[in-house]
């Protein structure tokens, strides 16, 4: 197994560890939630750097590493919803979202036919992923004592600046998945409505 792999399935055992730092019971396990997960964003990016510059492009990696990044991304949204982090439906939008292009990918593959990655899919992707970081860094700042709170806690409109980013990142990172769902669908509906 080549490195940009072995980085790809390291992200799946990131997201398992990811996911019991957030649900574990101790004082640091929010602000380990974070460090792993932005251990899980960092593989993603040098995997695919590494496999484009070294050549090392194989047909697992195409498969597993859109996956692996939709799993540690969905997981981390669903498990906010189990900590009342973030709104269910707003969950719901998200992962609808990958599991129809997830679909679609797969119908085009049947076809012979390969979906390029479009402007809106990976913005939509980098909000997700800041909005994710904003939420664990809202939890967890407290954890990291005068200096954290200071940096992070200082009030803007009466609250923590740090939280008010969340909530615009949330927000932007469910309307460009929603859009970028949307205009990958149409874009592509020869492929699902043709036969109909």
């Amino acid at each position: 197994m080549n490195l940009p792999n072995k980085l790809t399935v390291s992200r799946f055992v990131l997201t398992v560890l990811f996911l019991a730092a957030l649900f574990s019971a101790s004082r640091l396990g929010d602000t380990l939630a974070l460090v792993i997960f932005i251990a899980g964003g960092l593989t993603d990016l040098f995997d695919g750097r590494i496999a484009r510059q070294r050549k090392l492009i194989t047909n697992f990696g195409i498969l597993m590493d859109p996956l692996a990044d939709k799993i540690m991304t969905c997981s981390a949204f669903i498990a906010f919803v189990e900590r009342d982090l973030m709104p269910a439906w707003m969950v719901v939008i998200i992962v609808a979202r990958e599991l129809a292009i997830t679909g679609l990918r797969l119908l085009a593959a049947s076809r012979n036919v390969v979906l390029a990655a479009e402007g809106f899919g990976k913005n939509k992707t980098v909000t997700q992923i800041v909005a994710i970081i904003a939420i664990l860094v809202e939890v967890s700042y407290a954890e990291w004592g005068p200096v954290g709170r200071a940096v992070f806690g200082f009030p803007v409109l009466g609250t923590p600046w740090v939280g008010l980013f969340a909530t615009a990142a949330i927000w932007l990172a469910v309307v460009l998945t929603l859009v970028s769902g949307v205009l990958y669908l149409w874009q592509n509906r020869n492929l699902y409505l043709h036969d109909v």
